[in-house]
């Protein structure tokens, strides 16, 4: 769902203008986030009106295809409005379940969107961005595209159809980016698959009509020293390696929550054989499971709110979570699950 540190979510005034703009502009759908002092950070209400207008547009046969794209020069979307859904989680209130709920069936859209669908990610797009982007059609990277998922750091888990899309990159390159984080930029974002095509941001207005070369990335350092069965075992690798790469992703993994870490690996070797739909059905179960536990508000706490950067996690160390924690938070929801 998340995440950039953006701290000023509430400061919009009544007489702003709109949050997300809807427009014909010919044949096309166009949606622009239109929260550029935020990077266009995604909230409910953005959610509620882009979803209805896409299922209007994808059976309206004036429309031929859907665009969206983030108003300003620094961001797609940055992420969800995830100081909101934390405070909602501490009090019980429904918003920590209708924006997980709300946000993965407007994913699941996407997904499924029978017309052409056309993300031009030209800037940042992390979190609840990137879920507006990856599981349509087309995504047009950028020179200023800065791609990530870095839940982990907050307690949380590569969601929004994470545990889709990344199993299914180059090798155990979307564990990887998964477990650490890790930001692609630029043509990188191509090159691994996430992003289909890249043009200069200068001529992404002409560039729909372009057939551009779509590259694959070979990852031989994620391969290796990834793919063990567990995060215990990639630390292992990691540490065993020695390399300049592999001392960067142990001092990284070790910032990260050691639950967070078990529930992403988990996620990502279940969601290889699922179809997005059962994925996100999954995700959402997890979600409400971070909402209910301790790390997540605790990394919101320390990456976003006092910003010291030193989460105190609980359990604080890999050993310590145990895998019928983990199994747990996989949990059916009953009548309360997610329905698509």
């Amino acid at each position: 769902m998340c995440l950039f540190p953006v701290s000023v979510l509430h400061q919009m005034s009544s007489h702003a203008e709109p949050e997300v703009l809807l427009e014909k502009v010919g044949r096309a759908g166009v949606i622009t986030m239109n929260r550029p002092k935020v990077l266009n950070a995604l909230n409910l209400t953005m959610i509620r009106q882009i979803y209805p207008q896409l299922k209007k547009w994808e059976s309206d046969n004036e429309t031929d295809i859907v665009i969206i794209k983030g108003a300003g020069d620094k961001a797609f979307c940055a992420g969800g409005d995830i100081r909101a859904v934390t405070e909602a989680g501490k009090v019980g209130d429904s918003l920590a379940q209708d924006f997980f709920r709300e946000e993965y069936i407007l994913n699941n859209a996407i997904g499924s969107y029978r017309k052409p669908y056309i993300a031009l990610i030209d800037g940042i797009t992390m979190g609840g961005g990137v879920g507006l982007s990856v599981h349509g059609r087309f995504r047009v990277a950028t020179e200023k595209t800065l791609f990530a998922m870095p839940e982990t750091a907050i307690g949380l888990f590569p969601d929004v159809g994470g545990g889709y899309f990344l199993p299914r990159l180059q090798g155990k390159l979307g564990l990887f980016l998964a477990l650490t984080g890790f930001r692609l930029k630029g043509r990188d974002v191509q090159r691994a698959g996430v992003a289909t095509h890249f043009v200069e941001s200068k001529k992404v207005p002409c560039a729909l009509s372009v057939q551009l070369l779509l590259f694959s990335v070979s990852c031989p350092n994620s391969v290796r020293l990834f793919s063990a069965s567990s995060v215990e075992g990639i630390v292992k690798n990691l540490k065993t390696d020695g390399s300049e790469f592999a001392k960067k992703q142990t001092e990284t993994l070790s910032k990260m929550s050691p639950t967070s870490l078990k529930i992403t690996l988990k996620q990502l070797q279940a969601g290889a054989s699922l179809s997005l739909q059962d994925v996100l059905v999954m995700e959402y179960r997890l979600s409400q499971a971070c909402m209910r536990g301790y790390d997540f508000y605790e990394g919101v706490r320390a990456v976003l709110v006092d910003k010291d950067q030193n989460p105190k996690w609980n359990p604080s160390t890999l050993e310590e979570v145990s895998d019928q924690m983990v199994e747990q938070c996989f949990s059916s929801l009953g009548e309360k699950d997610l329905t698509l």
